[in-house]
């Protein structure tokens, strides 16, 4: 049964979410934002010493392979992992691992054997990890939330992700002009235990009878719940190689169902769809930023009153939070108002369609912006426009499916789009090596407008149909 047309039934059982959930988000969220910031310190500080170092579109295009691909494929299965296994421990033990790996990488800059190729194979390990995480935190999120918080929950972790986007370039910044690389690194260490702990400490509540015999109808899924903490030891006496091959096997059978599923639903259909076009036209060139600050205004200070911006580190770091403080606003705002504005799914199809609308518009600007003041300015409309549309993309994705089914939609999503993101790198970091780097934003941002478009066009099916169908 679909999770939004719930309603409509007569005899609704008690939501065991509603128990002591404000407690749950607070943990899951208090967690998630140390672990993010501790990721996104290093995460800067190691793609600044690469654009520093190298200032080339390929070495970015690199790095952008090797750390957002493996994060793609894994996707894939992490969405199926998701719904059969415990959420909660496919949400800490990656950042453990990648805890362990940054680690080792502190010690190579340490002894001075740190390079390109070391740092890639990080960036590997780390996307990996990505790509069993994401999909986890996003369908775990509605097993702590009642449904009616979804919209409201989504946004608040907006708000902290877009804090930490704030905190992290600008901590990040003084850190490199301050201690060494090695010494950084260890931020990530620490954060990632504190968020571990944490998340450790949510008690995830259980479904009422009724709920458990509509998971089991809809499928084998688990959906993350505490009785599927024993998943990972229940094949300990099969020999490795057949439990490799038979997770994968499910796995691939769980992926083409829930492609199956999330594309015969027009609202899932055209958040998925739409996400992964505007990461292939506009967030690609977006990753280009960095080479825009670089190139475009070196030489370039700007004094803003309470900071000078003179160093590449300042600049970059303000690019960052130019955006960061956009998605915060913006944010905030869907936080505020969303829920009371934007009730129906309908109605967020149509902000989802407003907001890719209003990336390509800003990714134009960026482009075409006459001085770093007038850069800065759009960079920070930017970050609102797309604060606007991924609220409302993860609550469409969490109350239009089946709950035995979130993590596969996620995972999908999370595929589509994270692949979106290298294939449009293939196309605009080259160019941006033979061509000015702001025509790349201007070719970018035009060919985002049309996905807008698209996403409208969806936004006009009714899902009544379907949904009775699957009902």
């Amino acid at each position: 049964m679909n999770r939004a047309g719930s309603a409509s039934v007569s005899a609704v059982p008690p939501d065991p979410h509603e128990d002591g959930w404000l407690r749950r988000v607070a943990l899951l969220f208090t967690g998630q934002a140390f672990s993010l910031l501790g990721s996104s310190i290093v995460q800067y500080a190691i793609w600044w010493w690469i654009v520093m170092q190298t200032r080339t579109g390929s070495a970015m295009l690199l790095a952008t392979l090797f750390g957002v691909v493996p994060q793609a494929i894994v996707s894939m299965f992490g969405g199926s992992m998701a719904d059969r296994y415990n959420r909660k421990m496919l949400i800490m033990l990656p950042d453990l691992i990648i805890a362990g790996v940054t680690v080792m990488l502190s010690v190579s800059f340490a002894l001075g054997w740190a390079n390109l190729s070391v740092i890639i194979v990080v960036l590997f390990i780390r996307a990996v990890g990505g790509g069993i995480q994401m999909p986890a935190v996003q369908s775990f999120i509605p097993d702590v939330t009642p449904t009616g918080k979804l919209l409201r929950v989504n946004s608040v972790y907006g708000v902290i992700d877009s804090a930490n986007r704030i905190a992290a370039p600008a901590l990040a910044a003084v850190l490199v002009n301050m201690v060494p690389l090695w010494s950084i690194l260890l931020v990530d260490v620490t954060t990632a235990v504190i968020g571990v702990g944490f998340v450790a400490m949510i008690r995830v509540p259980r479904k009422s009878d009724a709920v458990h015999a509509d998971a089991a109808s809809s499928g084998p899924a688990t959906a993350g719940q505490p009785e599927a903490e024993a998943a990972f030891g229940a094949q300990d006496s099969q020999p490795i190689t057949a439990v490799l091959s038979s997770t994968f096997r499910r796995s691939a059978a769980d992926l083409k169902a829930g492609f199956t599923y999330a594309m015969g639903r027009p609202f899932l259909k055209g958040v998925i769809l739409g996400d992964a076009l505007t990461c292939f036209m506009s967030v690609a060139p977006m990753n280009l930023t960095l080479l825009l600050m670089t190139r475009e205004y070196e030489g370039i200070d700007l004094n803003l009153g309470f900071v000078n911006l003179t160093t590449a580190s300042d600049k970059l770091a303000a690019n960052e939070l130019g955006l960061s403080i956009g998605m915060l606003l913006g944010g905030a705002l869907m936080s505020a108002f969303g829920a009371k504005l934007l009730r129906g799914a309908r109605v967020q199809m149509l902000m989802v369609a407003f907001g890719i609308a209003m990336v390509g518009i800003t990714v134009i600007g960026l482009g075409i912006a006459p001085n770093l003041l007038a850069y800065l300015i759009i960079d920070v409309l930017n970050g609102i426009a797309v604060a606007m549309c991924v609220g409302p993309m993860r609550t469409i994705m969490q109350s239009e499916s089946d709950e035995s089914m979130t993590g596969r939609v996620f995972g999908l999503d999370n595929t589509f789009a994270t692949f979106g993101m290298p294939l449009g790198m293939l196309v605009f970091a080259p160019l941006a090596d033979v061509i000015p780097i702001s025509w790349v934003f201007i070719a970018g941002g035009l060919l985002t407008l049309p996905v807008a478009w698209y996403v409208r066009m969806l936004s006009r099916r009714d899902t009544s149909a379907v949904a009775g169908a699957a009902g």
